[in-house]
């Protein structure tokens, strides 16, 4: 029997998170690589979504944790651990991380990515008019910009191409303009 199927059968078709049933989809919960019904989940796009941080956190979504965690899963209760502390700061998430009880070797599954110690809100990368922008995107220059260490002056209305975001920085990405590499702030920019 294929993995999916085994969690297909697992999870009575539901996201093993919230119990929705619309688009759903294997889910390894890290630091693992390599798929197995012990470490993977079978959850939604909307959970998936808000795990891989592509989306913020709805806490009224993740309120079904209170009864999903009890899983007799590990990996889907190392999920609902590592989301319930992500979502610490509400008064119903924390209570419920203080009542989920997980084994010594759980706990430590859900310690490894450090993903409990970050808080649930998650900064994008956002244009001069509030849009969010991402990875391949095409933007304008809203502001005439000199380049440090170079005499490039990056004019008004000027078209930026194939973005990249800063990682750690949600207010830089890195763009080419004549060729040459550089690092704008987004709010010198809006979405093209």
């Amino acid at each position: 029997m294929s993995l999916e199927h085994q969690l297909i059968e697992r999870s009575d078709n539901r996201c093993e998170l919230c119990n929705n049933t619309a688009t759903l989809s294997i889910y390894t919960v890290p630091p693992d690589v390599q798929q197995t019904a012990d470490n993977a989940v079978y959850v939604c796009n909307i959970c998936l979504d808000q795990i891989e941080k592509r989306e913020q956190m709805n806490s009224e979504h993740w309120k079904v944790l209170s009864q999903t965690m009890w899983s007799a899963y590990p990996a889907v209760q190392v999920a609902a651990w590592r989301m319930l502390s992500r979502l610490r700061h509400e008064g119903w998430a924390a209570e419920n991380l203080d009542i989920l009880y997980l084994d010594d070797e759980s706990l430590e599954w859900a310690r490894k990515t450090g993903d409990h110690e970050q808080e649930g809100t998650i900064q994008f990368h956002i244009d001069s008019n509030g849009t969010r922008l991402h990875e391949g995107d095409t933007v304008v220059l809203v502001k005439t910009l000199d380049v440090k260490g170079s005499s490039l002056s990056a004019k008004l209305g000027t078209v930026v191409k194939n973005i990249r975001l800063v990682p750690d920085n949600p207010e830089q990405i890195e763009g080419k303009i004549e060729g040459q590499t550089i690092v704008i702030l987004t709010r010198y920019l809006r979405k093209g």
